[in-house]
């Protein structure tokens, strides 16, 4: 699962690859490490239907499921404490059930996705490297990949949503906010070797960027697809000092 990636060039390159007419970042810095409900940059589609360049936070609507498995933990541990709640009480716990988000999507044929994949909730999350879980050394390390050596920019196959209000931490409470996730896949050859399970969907060409942002579903899913075997080299972690 990539929980993990960098973004190290600047706006003017994203704007031009993505073909993005606005931006409402401001100054945005380079992102050496970009972690789970954090927000960064992604391109989407605008009220009038233009791309923009614009914050979300990283982590899109967990399902109703995974809500209730978790609120129901958590009535367990606290049975377990000799406390019981009624049906009302669980049902309010159930409102204020801490979600941090889905940052990997995978299962498009879900009932739960169905709603943000039309174009309006697509989106471009642009990266210079990814990160997957390794154990290589014996101790987890990150093991980063990039398309090339000198880490050219490219874009993740995301989706977005604006507005959602959920409760993100327990400190915080109830927030309304834009949320994007990205695409996963089978993964190519590189990272099969260090993480088996999945890749994300990495668009490299015009086409496949015009495609995901504006063709029909029927089209648009032949993108979750992994890279071709070699696309894909390792790399260095992303240094903090990036100024």
């Amino acid at each position: 699962m990539c929980n993990l990636y960098s973004l190290t060039k600047g706006q003017s390159a994203i704007l031009a690859l993505a073909r993005a007419m606005r931006d409402t970042t401001g100054n945005l810095p380079l992102l050496p490490g970009i972690y789970p409900d954090y927000p960064a940059p992604i391109v989407r589609h605008d009220a009038e239907g233009e791309r923009e360049l614009a914050y979300a936070r990283w982590g899109m609507p967990s399902s109703k499921k995974a809500l209730l498995d978790a609120a129901t933990k958590r009535v367990q541990k606290l049975k377990d404490k000799g406390q019981e709640l009624s049906k009302e009480e669980f049902a309010e716990l159930l409102k204020v059930e801490p979600d941090k988000g889905t940052t990997n999507v995978r299962r498009l044929e879900s009932r739960h996705w169905q709603p943000w994949l039309g174009v309006e909730s697509r989106c471009l999350v642009p990266f210079t490297a990814f990160s997957e879980p390794s154990y290589e050394t014996g101790k987890f390390a990150p093991a980063w990949f990039a398309l090339a050596e000198d880490t050219p920019l490219a874009f993740f196959a995301g989706v977005t949503t604006r507005d959602w209000t959920c409760v993100r931490s327990k400190s915080k409470g109830v927030e309304t906010c834009d949320l994007f996730g990205f695409l996963t896949t089978d993964p190519n050859a590189e990272v099969a070797a260090i993480h088996p399970k999945a890749m994300p969907v990495i668009l490299t060409e015009p086409d496949e960027i015009e495609a995901w942002m504006t063709a029909p579903w029927e089209i648009a899913k032949e993108l979750q697809r992994p890279l071709p075997d070699g696309a894909l080299v390792r790399v260095p972690a992303p240094s903090k000092d990036v100024s």
